[in-house]
């Protein structure tokens, strides 16, 4: 709401240039600028938060249907008087130990979820002024993947990292960091173009996973980051997000992602206390 006042307010005073002098209009005109760009950045923002909600509402509706599934077998346990005490109050402690797990498990997947939100936001803002062709960001079943395309990091057919690439991974290295909890994958990807050639890279095997261990280099000796969180590698023609019969269709499909996840001992923690059988 208070957004919308500014912008009225700005509206109306825009409309009174004829009254003010040209440096109060211009910063008038800055601020109503800055007001529609927040609105914008509100808006994203509310449609990922409606994203993780409706995410979050069917695991929860799976997991109440496990519960009311539960909670029937100990009706008819209790119906049935043959069944001895012993095995009821075995079928009460599996449902205990069973809602305790279903309450940890949607707090931890609520965390998760929060956290690779914030760390979308953070990383869409770091990268606001890169060209959206360039560089695409999404969270997508639980981790954050960055989506580099191979115009900007390199030459056509190589695989070292461009001078002018260095400030698009400095932004993501400094998040990266900021997160250090998390893991980072860097896959390398290339069209169906056949490649051939004696020397490296001799066919787009070689040219994806070089590609992946050349941004994994660059993110650890120019900007810091840890290598022991980083796995890179190649997925040559073979994991193509369009089709390589049109020409930016081909574009797309050359791209280097980093995907920034959960490490996986926090998966095995989630493991361990599943209710055991």
């Amino acid at each position: 709401m208070k957004i919308f006042k500014i912008l009225a307010v700005s509206a109306m005073v825009l409309g009174m240039t004829s009254c003010i002098s040209k440096k109060q209009y211009d910063a008038l005109s800055t601020n109503y600028k800055q007001c529609i760009e927040n609105i914008g950045e509100r808006q994203r923002e509310i449609q990922d938060l409606k994203s993780q909600n409706s995410a979050l509402s069917g695991e929860n509706n799976l997991l109440k249907s496990q519960h009311d599934a539960l909670k029937s077998s100990l009706d008819a346990c209790l119906a049935n008087t043959g069944k001895s005490s012993s095995n009821i109050d075995k079928l009460v402690g599996e449902i205990n130990a069973s809602n305790s797990y279903i309450k940890q498990l949607i707090s931890n997947n609520a965390k998760n979820d929060s956290l690779n939100l914030a760390l979308s936001n953070k990383l869409k803002r770091s990268l606001d002024n890169v060209t959206d062709d360039d560089v695409q960001v999404k969270v997508l079943k639980g981790v954050v993947m960055i989506s580099l395309s191979d115009k900007m990091l390199y030459k056509t057919g190589d695989y070292n990292v461009l001078p002018a690439a260095q400030e698009v991974l400095g932004k993501v290295a400094k998040v990266i960091n900021d997160y250090d909890k998390y893991s980072v994958l860097i896959e390398g990807n290339t069209d169906n173009a056949p490649l051939s050639s004696p020397n490296l890279p001799k066919d787009n095997w070689d040219l994806s996973a070089l590609r992946g261990t050349a941004v994994a280099k660059v993110l650890q000796s120019q900007f810091g980051v840890d290598p022991a969180r980083i796995t890179a590698g190649g997925r040559s023609e073979y994991n193509p997000k369009a089709t390589n019969m049109s020409v930016s269709g081909r574009a797309e499909n050359r791209r280097t992602e980093i995907i920034i996840m959960p490490k996986l001992d926090e998966f095995m923690k989630l493991m361990d206390i599943a209710p055991k059988k």
